[in-house]
């Protein structure tokens, strides 16, 4: 029979996670887009191939959509939103692990908080982003396309542009502290911060990675 498990962080918890991000942004500064998302990549494969638990396979999720952001040409994101997206990725490039991967079960857990985390601040890019390839896919099936050949289409350009203000406003509202403010302040306690809505797989993203 299942075994329901509930994880509660408490704000020292959430501050020792937000050091850990603090000191993985740190040590992965100089690294490009394409290495944090093959450092990311590795982490959700390897984690894929280990039949995880279904709670860190609902994470996986979120960590495939983040990764999918910086290689989609079609999103386009600005510099300053591929390095938003890019910090947050960076604790994977980081080898520390406070539960070893290779621990049947339980290796990827801590990985899978910290997608989680991750997913609350970036949760307005997640959102966006998901409309965006919902748009995308619709409208290139009614065109007739495959949505994986239209790159920077022009009728993708109006709404892409519209869903990335939305992004910044509702970003610039809840953020006002600056990128990474929220954690250990807010992920699911007092602040405002709502759960991040659940990954959408309705529309075409860069692959290879599709995790069920």
């Amino acid at each position: 029979m299942p075994l329901t498990i509930n994880i509660d962080l408490s704000d020292e918890d959430l501050q020792h996670f937000a050091g850990v991000v603090e000191s993985a942004r740190r040590e992965a500064s100089d690294k490009s887009n394409a290495e944090v998302v093959e450092a990311a990549t590795q982490l959700a494969t390897k984690a894929s191939q280990s039949n995880p638990p279904q709670f860190v396979k609902d994470r996986l999720l979120m960590l495939d959509s983040l990764i999918a952001m910086l290689r989609d040409e079609g999103w386009a994101l600005s510099e300053a939103d591929a390095a938003n997206v890019r910090s947050a990725l960076a604790y994977f490039v980081s080898a520390g692990d406070a539960i070893p991967d290779n621990v049947p079960v339980l290796g990827f857990i801590d990985d899978a908080i910290m997608i989680e985390l991750c997913a609350r601040e970036l949760r307005h890019e997640i959102e966006a982003y998901d409309d965006f390839c919902d748009f995308r896919q619709r409208e290139a099936e009614r065109r007739k396309l495959d949505p994986a050949s239209v790159g920077r289409a022009d009728w993708l350009e109006g709404r892409r542009d519209e869903l990335q203000e939305r992004m910044h406003k509702r970003r610039n509202r809840d953020f006002r502290g600056g990128f990474g403010s929220g954690f250990g302040t807010g992920f699911g306690g007092s602040s405002g911060y709502g759960p991040v809505r659940r990954y959408s797989d309705t529309g075409w993203r860069p692959g290879p990675f599709r995790f069920r």
